[in-house]
C-alpha cells in the first residue's frame, strides 16, 4: 500500500498524461471556432472595423459614467414624483434635494423632503412626510438578488394612519391588496431616526394614538434612549391608552441573529405586557414573545384581536405568543379568570381575511359564578361593596346580556372547554364540559354537559347569528338529578326526594337568553319515576285538613311514597302551558294545569287532589303555585274552601247539624295513576 507522499510523487510524473485528452479536446474546439465562427475569428484577429466598434463603445460607457456621475438627479423629483402620483393614485412629492451616488460598492441615496399625500377620504391628511432620508445598498448582495442596507438615517418623519369605518387603511398604497399583516423589511445593519412621530387613528375601534418614535445605534443620542424607542399615548374607547416599545440599537443586525424586544400596553381596564424577539430582523410576521394580560373583561380586547369572547370576570393570563405569517399561537396559557383558573393553548389563524380560531382550555377549578358571567350574567357591586353576580335584569334568572352577533360573523373556530371540578355550589355541580364550533356565522355547542353530584345535564345548541337578531335552537335533557336539591328542607327533612328526568327542546329569536326564553317555541318535560314525600305535605296535597294538619303540628316525619310525578307542557311565545301535569303518591293522586311564563320568569300552577283513602274533614280545595320562579308561593284556593263552608251550613240548618259534615268526607275513591303511559307520552 503506498503512503501519501508515494501517491503525490506519482500523480505529478502522470499529471501530464491525465490531462492530455483535455487540451487536446480544447485545440481541436478552438481550431473549429476559428474556421467556421466568424464573431470569433473576427475578435481574436480584431481588423480595423472591429477595433473602431470596441472603442466606440468603450467611449460611450465612459461617457455614460460621466454623465452619472456629474448628473444632477434632482432634475428627476418631478417625473419621478408624478409617475409616482399616478400610479399609486395620490399626491407623492419630493420637495428637497435629490441625490444619488452610484460609483461605491455600498450605493447611497439621499432624499430630502418627502411628501406622500393620503387618499381623497382621508381629509388630506398626509401619510407621511420625511425631512430627510439616507441610505445605503451593499452591492454585491444585489447582485445576487438580495436587499441589505449597510445603513438608513431617518430624519424627521411624520406618519399619519388612519383607518375609516369601513376598514380603508390610508397607508394601503393598493387598496385591493389584502392585509396581510406588516410587510418584512431589508436587512438594516445600522438604523437611526430622529425625531420621529405616528399619529394613528382607528374610528371604526375608536382608538386614537400618538407616539414619538426614535432609534439611536449609539449611547451618543439621547441620554436614555440608545436602541429603539415607541412611546405612546392616547385613548380607546374614550379612556387613556399608552403604548411603549423598547428594543435593542440596530448595530451590526445579521440576519440569523433575533432582535429582542419589549412592548407594554395600557389603557381602557387592561395592560398588555411583552417580552420576546424578532427572529429574522426586520421580518416584523415572524416572532415570538412572553406574554402577560389583565384586564376586567376579555371581550373588550376584541377591538385589538378580533377575536369574538363571551364577557368574563377580571383576569390575568400569561403564556408564550409566536407569529409566524399570518398565524398565531399562544401556548401555555396560565392564569386566573374571576375565580377560576385556565390553562391551555390558541391558535389563530387568517385565512382568506377570515380569522379562525382553535382554543383547548381547561380549568381545574371552576368558579360558578364565573360561569354565570360566560353565559352572560352581569358582575355587580352590591349596597355593602361585595362583588355579586346577577342577571342583569331585577329579579330575574336569566341573563339579558346581549350576543354580538356582528362579532360571530367575522370568525370562524372551535372550542373546547372542561372543567375537573367546580367549586362549592347550591346545585351540587361537579364538571362541566363545552365543546364549540363557529363556522359563517352559525354557532353551534355540542355538547353542553354538566355533571352533578348526582346526575347529569346534557344537550346541543344551535344559534344563527346571520340576522341581527340571532335565531336558536337547544335540546338539553336532565338524568337522574335529585328533587331534593330544588326543594329546601323543612325540619331537617326534605319534604320531596327521587330523581328528575326531562327535556327541553326550544327555539326562537333573541339577542340574550332572557330575550331567547321571552319568545320561545317547543315541548318541555319532567318525570320523576318514583321517589317519597312527607306524608303531612302528601296529605295536605289532598286538602286533608284533619291528618295533614295534624301531623304537620305534631311534627310527624314520616314520608309516602311517590309512584310518579309528571309534568308536560307545550311552549309559545315564551309561555308554558301544562299538557299533563301529575302526582300519584301511596294516598293521593293529584292533577294539576296552569301555565309556566318564562319571560317574566313566573309560574301559575293549580293542583286539585284526590285521595285513596276515605278521610274525615277532607277541604275540597286546590293547592295553588304561583309567584316568580326564584321564590315561589304555595297556598290554598280559598273561594273552593267558602263554596264547602257554604254548603256545609246549608246542608246543618236544614237537615241535621252532623250532616253539615258530609262535605268534608272523602270516600277515598281515587286510583293509582298509569304512570307508565303518562311518562312514555312525554317522551
Amino acid at each position: 500500500m503506498l503512503n501519501p507522499l508515494k501517491k503525490l510523487t506519482l500523480w505529478a510524473r502522470q499529471g501530464p498524461r491525465t490531462l492530455a485528452p483535455a487540451a487536446a479536446w480544447w485545440r481541436s474546439r478552438r481550431d473549429w471556432l476559428a474556421e467556421h465562427d466568424p464573431v470569433y475569428r473576427s475578435w481574436s484577429r480584431p481588423g480595423r472595423v472591429e477595433k473602431l466598434a470596441a472603442t466606440t463603445a468603450c467611449g460611450l460607457i465612459a461617457a455614460l459614467l460621466l454623465a452619472l456621475a456629474l448628473f444632477d438627479w434632482n432634475l428627476l423629483r418631478g417625473p419621478i414624483g408624478r409617475w409616482a402620483s399616478s400610479h399609486y393614485d395620490r399626491e407623492i412629492v419630493i420637495d428637497g434635494d435629490l441625490d444619488v451616488r452610484l460609483f461605491s460598492l455600498t450605493p447611497s441615496l439621499s432624499v430630502h423632503g418627502l411628501r406622500v399625500g393620503g387618499p381623497p377620504w382621508a381629509r388630506g391628511a398626509n401619510t407621511l412626510e420625511v425631512g430627510r432620508i439616507e441610505g445605503a445598498v451593499r452591492l454585491r448582495r444585489l447582485l445576487v438578488g438580495q436587499i441589505e442596507l449597510p445603513r438608513l438615517a431617518v430624519t424627521r418623519p411624520v406618519a399619519v394612519l388612519i383607518v375609516d369605518q369601513q376598514g380603508r387603511r390610508s397607508w394601503a398604497l393598493d387598496p385591493d391588496e389584502a392585509d396581510d399583516g406588516p410587510a418584512t423589511l431589508p436587512l438594516i445593519e445600522r438604523l437611526s431616526i430622529t425625531n420621529g412621530q405616528v399619529l394613528y387613528r382607528d374610528i371604526s375601534r375608536d382608538i386614537s394614538l400618538d407616539a414619538r418614535v426614535t432609534a439611536s445605534e449609539t449611547a451618543r443620542g439621547v441620554e436614555g434612549q440608545t436602541g429603539f424607542h415607541l412611546d405612546g399615548s392616547g385613548s380607546r374607547n374614550g379612556q387613556p391608552l399608552t403604548v411603549t416599545v423598547q428594543g435593542g440599537a440596530f448595530v451590526n443586525i445579521r440576519r440569523d441573529r433575533p432582535y429582542d424586544f419589549s412592548a407594554a400596553l395600557e389603557g381602557a381596564g387592561s395592560s398588555l405586557v411583552a417580552r420576546g424577539r424578532i427572529l429574522r430582523p426586520f421580518d416584523f410576521a415572524r416572532f415570538d414573545a412572553a406574554l402577560t394580560i389583565t384586564g376586567q373583561n376579555l371581550a373588550d380586547q376584541y377591538p385589538l384581536t378580533g377575536i369574538a369572547t363571551p364577557s368574563t370576570p377580571p383576569y390575568r393570563l400569561t403564556g408564550d405568543l409566536s407569529r409566524n405569517g399570518n398565524r398565531w399561537t399562544l401556548k401555555g396559557i396560565d392564569g386566573r379568570v374571576g375565580a377560576s383558573d385556565l390553562a391551555g393553548d390558541l391558535e389563530v389563524d387568517r385565512i382568506k381575511d377570515r380569522l379562525t380560531v382553535t382554543a383547548d382550555l381547561a380549568s381545574r377549578s371552576l368558579d360558578i359564578d364565573d360561569l354565570s358571567v360566560v353565559l352572560g350574567a352581569q358582575v355587580q357591586s352590591s349596597s355593602e361593596g361585595d362583588t355579586v353576580v346577577g342577571s342583569g335584569l331585577p329579579g330575574k334568572l336569566l341573563p339579558d346580556a346581549p350576543l354580538q352577533v356582528e362579532r360571530l360573523r367575522a370568525m370562524d373556530g372551535t372550542l373546547s372547554y372542561r372543567a375537573a371540578s367546580v367549586k362549592r355550589n347550591d346545585f351540587a355541580l361537579r364538571q362541566v364540559r363545552l365543546g364549540a364550533e363557529l363556522q359563517d356565522g352559525i354557532l353551534k355547542l355540542n355538547p353542553v354537559a354538566f355533571a352533578f353530584a348526582r346526575g347529569t345535564l346534557i344537550g346541543t345548541a344551535r344559534v344563527d347569528a346571520t340576522k341581527d337578531i340571532p335565531y336558536s335552537e337547544i335540546d338539553f335533557r336532565l338524568a337522574g338529578y335529585p328533587v331534593e336539591s330544588l326543594i329546601p328542607a323543612r325540619g331537617g327533612v326534605a319534604p320531596l326526594t327521587g330523581r328528575a328526568l326531562g327535556r327541553a327542546q326550544l327555539e326562537g329569536s333573541g339577542a340574550s337568553l332572557h330575550a331567547f326564553a321571552a319568545a320561545s317555541k317547543g315541548t318541555m318535560s319532567v318525570v320523576m319515576p318514583q321517589g317519597q314525600m312527607r306524608t303531612a305535605f302528601a296529605e295536605l296535597l289532598g286538602i286533608n285538613a284533619g291528618r295533614g294538619l295534624r301531623l304537620l303540628l305534631a311534627g310527624d316525619q314520616g314520608v309516602s311514597g311517590v309512584r310518579c310525578a309528571v309534568g308536560d307542557f307545550s311552549v309559545s311565545q315564551g309561555v308554558a302551558t301544562a299538557r299533563t301535569l301529575v302526582v300519584d303518591t301511596d294516598v293521593v293522586v293529584a292533577t294539576g294545569k296552569g301555565t309556566i311564563d318564562l319571560g317574566a320568569e313566573t309560574l301559575d300552577l293549580r293542583f286539585d287532589g284526590e285521595t285513596k283513602k276515605p278521610r274525615l274533614l277532607r277541604v275540597w280545595a286546590p293547592v295553588t303555585v304561583r309567584g316568580a320562579l326564584s321564590a315561589p308561593d304555595i297556598g290554598v284556593d280559598g273561594s273552593a274552601i267558602t263554596g264547602q263552608v257554604g254548603l256545609a251550613g246549608i246542608l246543618g240548618a236544614l237537615i241535621n247539624p252532623l250532616v253539615a259534615l258530609l262535605p268534608f268526607i272523602d270516600p277515598g275513591l281515587a286510583e293509582d295513576a298509569n304512570c307508565g303511559a303518562l311518562i312514555a307520552g312525554t317522551r
